[in-house]
């Protein structure tokens, strides 16, 4: 493996369900792993500045499978994101996940397998450049320090008003263009994280908008909520059923076809292709 690990082939999460795990507890590294399908060793908002230097020191000496683990740096322009570069340069993690996101030379310092949090106004107006730079190899969003950023104080509607409980119109478009710019660029998409731990049928709902709009994974904060996102992320056994008729039956076709009475065109082979590459 390279030090950077551009040379690598390209990660991409092997299953739907990031779990955050605070990087200055090691106690809680094997548990996150056990449950989650992949973990996210954090090193930023997770960790108050002055265990910074224990978490990192955290990280080395207590490693997890490479392949389903990846690393959230500090903003890549700062001293703290050079320093957490220099601990997983002692592991075998090879991915990063740039806190702040803001610009496609940021992301582009960290000479790793980066995926971007797109989580202030400005990485949001610069995300299509941002989801280009090379070593960028997908996207994630963030609401509450972009709602933050803006001057707000809430991403999502409250209790007392209509839409209770979703997003806010920023976040929703902030939501869209990371999707469009993640498909434009042939990056990964990572949905942000529902900070409601007991609002399981929220969650829930936000799963299955964010499978149907083609996101890869949903980050989380709390293992209770791995199973709602795997659950969601599963196709039921009559899609698989169908998406693998559909594909036997493009195999005798060339061309526009039928199929139970709905034409099939290329749209279509590719919602079936989805369907079956979610199924495993």
């Amino acid at each position: 493996m390279s030090a950077s690990g551009l040379s690598d082939s390209r990660w991409s999460p092997p299953g739907p369900a990031m779990l955050f795990c605070p990087a200055d507890r090691p106690d809680r590294y094997a548990k996150a792993a056990d449950r989650a399908d992949v973990v996210i060793l954090d090193l930023e908002d997770a960790v108050a500045p002055d265990r910074r230097d224990d978490a990192r020191a955290a990280l080395v000496a207590n490693q997890l499978d490479p392949d389903r683990t990846i690393v959230r740096i500090n903003p890549a322009s700062t001293g703290e994101a050079r320093r957490d570069l220099a601990a997983i340069a002692e592991t075998m993690y090879r991915v990063v996940l740039v806190a702040k996101a803001q610009t496609a030379e940021e992301v582009s310092r960290t000479e790793m397998q980066t995926i971007a949090l797109i989580e202030t106004p400005l990485g949001a107006v610069n995300v299509n450049d941002i989801a280009a730079a090379p070593n960028v190899i997908g996207l994630m969003w963030g609401a509450e320090d972009l709602v933050a950023g803006l001057g707000g104080s809430s991403s999502r509607f409250g209790p007392d008003e209509p839409r209770t409980g979703t997003y806010r119109d920023v976040p929703r478009t902030v939501r869209s263009t990371v999707r469009l710019a993640a498909a434009a660029y042939d990056r990964f998409a990572v949905d942000a994280v529902h900070l409601d731990i007991d609002d399981v049928e929220g969650l829930r709902h936000e799963v299955l908008d964010a499978v149907a709009l083609g996101y890869h994974a949903t980050a989380c904060i709390h293992p209770s909520q791995v199973a709602t996102i795997r659950d969601g992320y599963r196709p039921t056994p009559e899609e698989v059923d169908w998406a693998s008729a559909l594909m036997s039956a493009a195999d005798e076709h060339s061309g526009v076809f039928t199929f139970d009475g709905r034409m099939v065109d290329g749209p279509v082979l590719s919602q079936a292709r989805a369907i079956l590459m979610r199924a495993g």
